[in-house]
């Protein structure tokens, strides 16, 4: 599948005192909504910012539909549809001034830019605020007039950092519901460490840790990479009859209990346990005990339980990893040298 976004090696240092991206390797497929995934400080903007040319490189390299990306490659800038997170617009302008000096500088020509910013606001639903100035705009109004400005010069490809930060339900529900209509005709790259943004919308993930990617492939090879079996039962009861059936469901072969936060207990199966036996078994056990059974929950394949499985697992095997890849990078300088 050929490539909208490619990183080799890819590295910011700052000042040569902060590491914000560490040997990066990215690959986002033409056509995909990739979700770029990880906690605060994880890299996120500093990669988007390295992929529009705003930052220069301290190593690696990146390239957008097989362009380099650098800081006077005007040409990459064209292709990639930016929106910061809580988007900063001049406020003295009306939506209509805004969008129109961004057409002029995209060089469109009169008949093409005033019937694409009118279409637009349309879209976005600002057509009854087109004589408002920007500063009297919400935060939603904001992302939704900083959404138009990046899909001004129609690039192929759309970045957005943080889109449904600040958002109330409704614009949030509005924004995802638009990069699942644009992801049909364009590649989207969403920035976002809200789980449920990438499960609802994203067909691809990358997941960043301390400046590094983790993780990255389809939504499904993500949550295939959980390897625990969990149920969490939510139940009606005291903390102690919660923790006495915890204590009975561990003594069962093959079956390990919690009681969490809440009235709640997960249960994380063995491998090779049968799911349907084991759970009928804990039920038994339930309905012999002191406490109500609420619901039954399959945490399997639940995103945010891979997305923690993945942060520890990097966290537990850090150095490990790194060693791998200095390894596998020696062989190929001594595999080059040797051709």
């Amino acid at each position: 599948m050929p490539l909208a976004i490619r990183t080799e090696r890819l590295t910011k240092i700052y000042a040569n005192r902060l590491v914000a991206v560490n040997d990066l390797n990215l690959a986002v497929p033409q056509g995909a909504i990739f979700g770029l995934l990880g906690p605060n400080g994880a890299g996120k903007t500093t990669t988007v910012r390295l992929l529009l040319g705003l930052h220069r490189p301290s190593a690696g390299y990146a390239e957008v539909m097989g362009r380099r990306c650098g800081v006077n490659q005007v040409s990459v800038r064209k292709l990639i549809g930016y929106l910061p997170t809580n988007p900063k617009l001049p406020e003295h302008l009306r939506p209509i001034e805004y969008l129109d000096l961004l057409g002029q500088l995209y060089g469109l020509p009169k008949h093409v830019r005033k019937p694409r910013l009118a279409s637009l606001l349309r879209a976005v639903g600002l057509l009854g605020a087109t004589n408002q100035p920007i500063r009297t705009f919400s935060t939603g109004m904001n992302t939704r007039l900083g959404i138009a400005a990046s899909l001004m010069g129609d690039p192929p490809i759309l970045i957005w950092d943080e889109p449904t930060a600040g958002l109330d339900p409704a614009a949030r529900r509005f924004t995802l519901n638009l990069i699942r209509e644009l992801g049909r005709t364009r590649t989207i790259v969403v920035a976002t460490h809200i789980l449920s943004d990438i499960d609802q919308v994203c067909s691809h993930v990358g997941v960043m840790h301390e400046g590094r990617m983790i993780f990255s492939g389809t939504m499904r090879d993500m949550k295939r990479q959980l390897k625990r079996n969990v149920f969490r039962l939510d139940l009606d009861g005291t903390a102690e009859d919660l923790k006495r059936l915890a204590q009975q469901v561990s003594s069962m072969e093959g079956i390990e209990a919690e009681a969490g936060t809440g009235e709640t207990i997960s249960i994380q199966l063995a491998a090779g346990v049968n799911h349907a036996r084991a759970l009928s078994e804990v039920l038994k056990l339930v309905e012999t005990s002191n406490v109500s059974l609420q619901s039954v929950r399959s945490g399997q394949n639940e995103t945010e339980d891979v997305y923690l499985q993945l942060l520890q697992e990097d966290e537990a095997h850090g150095f490990q990893r790194f060693t791998f890849e200095a390894d596998r990078h020696d062989d190929a300088v001594h595999g080059d040298s040797l051709a």
